[in-house]
């Protein structure tokens, strides 16, 4: 093989690029997904859709990292105290980040809240149950092996920004990605990208994203009432009722993500995590605050 040829798959160190081992993650994934399509429709049947997603990408990843000769728990995903007390602390913080945006636009004369009828511990409890479904999914996939190659290969600000890009393009096909909406949307999105990476750049573990991601979802959802990404229309423990405001400001059906506050929350949170020097298990200090 020529030199040139050479260079362009194998870095200064003699191992793959990290771009061709992001490409290979989603190769693998794609031949997976064709694998497992029968799985996933009974899943859908037995609403554990979701939930044949996440094993569709942790095989994914946990083929590629054994080819590298790494385990499966590199990746950020070892049980244990640490890791659950890390995710808990994230849900808690997803809670709250959530809860701020919808108090700064219910200040704003956004909206007011009415109890809904017929919701309790039961559908909370199973809206849960599927919100940690998808946190575990987007997070492996977003925040796991392909984020954290690049992160490797060309740094956490390139990483950052084209994941960011990749999960905000990634919802464009979402219901009322339209208009001002979906410019508002794109960038809370892409902003909400940033702030899970710091999550992981800052402890080395997907515990801290994954619960962030959960409570973010839940509480906007299940518990507020409002949209998900513009993609649920379950029934919150609360619900919205809007003053006619504009959507900039409320983030309308879409959800909280596409308003001005959750630009403003996000934004304060990143900078915040960016200050933070992190707290990586021994060994990983000096990576986890290289950013």
């Amino acid at each position: 093989m020529p030199k040139w040829l050479t260079k362009c798959f194998i870095n200064k160190q003699g191992v793959v690029r990290s771009g061709w081992k992001v490409l290979g993650f989603f190769l693998v994934l794609m031949v997976l997904g064709g694998i497992l399509v029968g799985l996933r429709r009974i899943g859908l049947r037995h609403g554990l859709g979701i939930w044949m997603g996440v094993l569709l990408v942790s095989l994914a990843s946990y083929i590629c990292v054994r080819i590298e000769g790494r385990s499966f728990s590199s990746l950020g995903l070892l049980p244990g105290r640490r890791w659950l007390l890390e995710c808990l602390a994230g849900t808690l913080g997803g809670i709250l980040l959530i809860l701020l945006t919808a108090l700064l636009v219910q200040g704003l004369n956004g909206f007011h809240w009415v109890r809904a009828a017929d919701v309790g511990a039961r559908q909370l409890l199973y809206a849960a149950w599927m919100f940690l479904g998808v946190a575990f999914n987007e997070e492996i996939m977003s925040r796991g092996y392909p984020f954290q190659r690049l992160v490797e290969g060309a740094g956490p600000w390139v990483g950052q920004l084209v994941f960011a890009a990749i999960f905000a393009l990634g919802h464009w096909g979402n219901p009322g990605m339209h208009g001002a909406t979906k410019a508002w949307a794109t960038l809370n999105i892409g902003l909400a990208a940033i702030l899970l990476g710091f999550c992981y750049l800052r402890t080395r573990s997907l515990a801290l994203p994954i619960g962030v991601h959960l409570g973010w979802n839940w509480a906007q959802g299940s518990l507020l009432g409002f949209g998900v990404s513009g993609t649920t229309d379950i029934k919150g423990f609360w619900s919205p009722v809007f003053h006619g405001r504009p959507e900039w400001l409320t983030g309308g059906a879409f959800g909280l993500e596409a308003s001005l506050p959750c630009a403003l929350v996000c934004g304060a949170v990143i900078l915040l995590l960016w200050r933070w020097k992190g707290s990586a298990p021994t060994g990983d200090a000096s990576t986890a605050s290289a950013s």
